[in-house]
């Protein structure tokens, strides 16, 4: 069977948008609390289904696993192991960190679920996966996820 595709005889447009939005969302009551204890206490909290027992981070109201709805808030000591990364070399506006610098997931320990933030304190050419690693934290926290500057090896 022939299947007669027309040729395209014309050039495709390109058009180039260059787009930065601010906005604000809420995070809930249970990204309220996570966001409160990062920026009062410096202390990573997740939550616990009370079905299938796994830990959430960042918390989440209703475990995606069993549908259960979750209350029961473990405090975390924000050490954990990283699982994978990234190194980003470009700029871009609205990203908060001067390039290069490296992104990972954090499987903090007590967790089931890695955590996406940024490295500091590595060499770009030496990080490995395994790696420990906990929390930096701003002196003035203003109650966002950027509370935590970078996760660094730990000593």
């Amino acid at each position: 069977m022939s299947h007669n595709i027309p040729e395209i005889s014309e050039e495709p447009v390109i058009a180039e948008v260059v787009s930065h939005s601010n906005f604000q969302v809420s995070v809930g009551a249970t990204g309220t609390k996570f966001l409160k204890e990062i920026r009062d206490n410096k202390t990573i909290m997740g939550i616990k289904c009370p079905s299938c027992k796994k830990v959430y981070v960042p918390p989440r109201s209703h475990c995606p696993i069993c549908f259960d709805r979750m209350s029961e808030w473990v405090a975390l000591s924000g050490k954990g192991s990283l699982t994978s990364y990234t190194i980003v070399r470009y700029p871009e506006p609205y990203m908060p960190k001067k390039t290069p610098y490296a992104y990972g997931i954090i499987q903090l320990d007590g967790a089931d679920t890695g955590m996406a933030h940024f490295l500091g304190e590595v060499d770009l050419d030496k990080i490995e996966i395994g790696v420990r690693l906990e929390p930096v934290f701003k002196e003035e926290r203003e109650g966002s996820i950027l509370d935590i500057d970078y996760f660094k090896p730990s000593s």
